[in-house]
């Protein structure tokens, strides 16, 4: 049985039609209009990037196209032959596969087993398992796989899973693979290996359509891009037009530069924050700063330079060796996260999903958690009282969410995010700690999330906002601490003449700054 074959159309003869085109195709639920007349053109032998903020309408054109949703108008042809998609085998049929972010594989079945399920090859009435097994092991070899048909899949990481379903893609001769945020749990080796897997098959004449809301990613291997906003087409760019404000004007409708509050905007009040010889005595070395009211104050380094561990330890959820907290010229003493909201410390972690949201639980819960003794009397809460705390509160942070019962697991990241940012403000803080705010979630969020930081620095709050995206700490940050291997090595501050840049924060990162001054 040799089912795995090289795509039809390896490589694009000038004048070859599109191996895919959707045709003003429209879709509306109720009460939204999710895509409105879109059209998508991709050519086989090229990766094209599909980008758009959450609710653009990216996951429902390719939804429609991968048979899960039906299209309300519209048409879908494949090298110019018009198809009709009426369910996922429709979609494999004519070579189209979707391999989600959430893999859609059987964790207690072998890898060949996922590969064929739902057609197994038979033979005399019985499934043909050595069949499977001889075909499953072929494609396994052309990706490279280390594992073989037989192993479970259950001993597979997700990089290897996501092997399992571009081999499932290739058995069935797919023309055209979209692949939906997949490195989100990627680390970066994985994600190299990954990148090399996409540009083969390219290369192979398959029609990769790659959604992504990661510049990075989309640099490194789209040969164009289209972009969706409000599930309408904005436009699509060739390679060479490929630049990150060009998207992202295109994404969100405004210039990238308005994203960031300017520093000159506000005023700096009283120390609000002072932190005096803090440590844990082994990944964070002793550490002294201070934060303004109304400042925002960048904590900048690389990967594993100390900066979330400092930011615990402030926050009491690691114990320290010694070092002290002051909150407004008064010291406080914290040992656990619970003195530091006493003390009116807010902290919002770098994993909100493990660390910070309750996922199964309500929206409205997640942001009332903090505050709801405030709300109860003789042990019995107002529900009305943390109701108007809720609704309030999503209003302000126009936080897309049907109800406050909805689960926090069926947001958006940067819904989720806001829901976190909800809870810190309902304590009313003094210090909001940010730790990666817009980790994960798209360009509009992070506008909004940005414009939310810069509101509460106007209004007093001392905000120290940690982040490995040097555009966004140069962007948002009026004075701007830098850590190395556990230290506070360096400080750029505009008031002495300092010139905040992406430039001078990795020079200090790097320990470039400190080989300059010992010469």
């Amino acid at each position: 049985m040799d089912m795995f074959m090289e795509p039809s159309n390896p490589s694009p003869l000038p004048g070859a039609p599109p191996a895919l085109e959707m045709r003003h195709i429209s879709k509306a639920f109720p009460g939204v209009q999710a895509l409105k007349d879109v059209s998508f053109v991709a050519y086989a032998g090229e990766i094209h990037a599909l980008m758009g903020e959450n609710g653009a309408g990216k996951s429902t054109l390719m939804k429609i196209l991968a048979g899960a949703y039906s299209a309300d108008s519209g048409e879908i042809r494949v090298f110019g032959q018009p198809v009709r998609i009426a369910g996922p085998l429709d979609a494999r049929r004519v070579g189209i596969n979707l391999i989600y972010q959430e893999l859609n594989l059987a964790r207690n079945l072998t890898v060949a087993e996922n590969i064929f399920m739902g057609v197994e090859p038979a033979r005399s009435g019985l499934i043909d398992r050595a069949a499977m097994r001889r075909a499953a092991r072929e494609v396994l070899e052309q990706l490279g796989a280390s594992f073989g048909p037989e192993t479970p899949l259950s001993r597979l990481s997700i990089a290897e899973g996501q092997l399992v379903e571009i081999a499932r893609a290739l058995m069935f001769r797919s023309q055209v693979l979209v692949m939906d945020e997949p490195t989100a749990a990627l680390s970066e080796r994985e994600t190299e290996r990954l990148f090399e897997l996409i540009r083969r098959l390219r290369d192979q004449g398959i029609a990769v359509v790659y959604i992504s809301h990661r510049m990075a990613e989309v640099y490194a291997l789209a040969d164009k891009v289209t972009v969706l906003r409000d599930g309408q087409y904005i436009g699509t760019l060739e390679k060479k037009e490929i630049n990150a404000e060009r998207v992202v004007q295109m994404m969100v409708g405004r210039p990238v530069q308005d994203f960031y509050e300017h520093r000159t905007a506000r005023t700096k009040g009283e120390v609000m924050l002072e932190v005096r010889g803090i440590t844990d005595g082994k990944k964070v070395q002793p550490s002294s700063f201070s934060v303004r009211a109304g400042e925002i104050l960048g904590l900048a380094g690389l990967i594993g330079a100390g900066r979330t561990e400092l930011a615990r330890l402030i926050f009491g959820a690691d114990p320290k060796a010694s070092g002290a907290v002051r909150i407004g010229g008064q010291p406080v003493r914290i040992q656990s996260p619970t003195d530091a909201i006493a003390a009116g410390i807010g902290y919002v972690p770098e994993n909100r999903k493990e660390q910070g949201l309750f996922l199964q639980m309500a929206s409205g819960d997640n942001i009332a958690m903090n505050v709801l003794s405030h709300y109860a009397a003789a042990g019995i809460i107002n529900p009305i009282g943390v109701g108007q705390l809720v609704r309030q509160a999503i209003k302000d942070l126009s936080i897309r969410v049907a109800s406050p019962a909805t689960r926090a697991i069926n947001l958006s990241g940067g819904n989720q995010q806001k829901l976190l940012l909800a809870r810190w403000l309902a304590i009313g803080p003094k210090v909001l700690i940010l730790d990666e705010p817009t980790r994960g979630v798209d360009i509009g969020a992070k506008a909004e999330i940005y414009r939310l930081i810069g509101e509460l620095a106007a209004k007093g709050v001392a905000v120290v906002f940690i982040s490995s995206e040097l555009p966004e700490v140069v962007g948002m940050s009026d004075r701007v601490l830098v850590m190395r291997e556990g230290h506070l090595v360096g400080e750029l501050d505009p008031a002495r003449g300092d010139v905040i840049s992406q430039e001078h924060i990795m020079a200090y990162a790097t320990g470039v700054k400190e080989m300059e001054v010992r010469a």
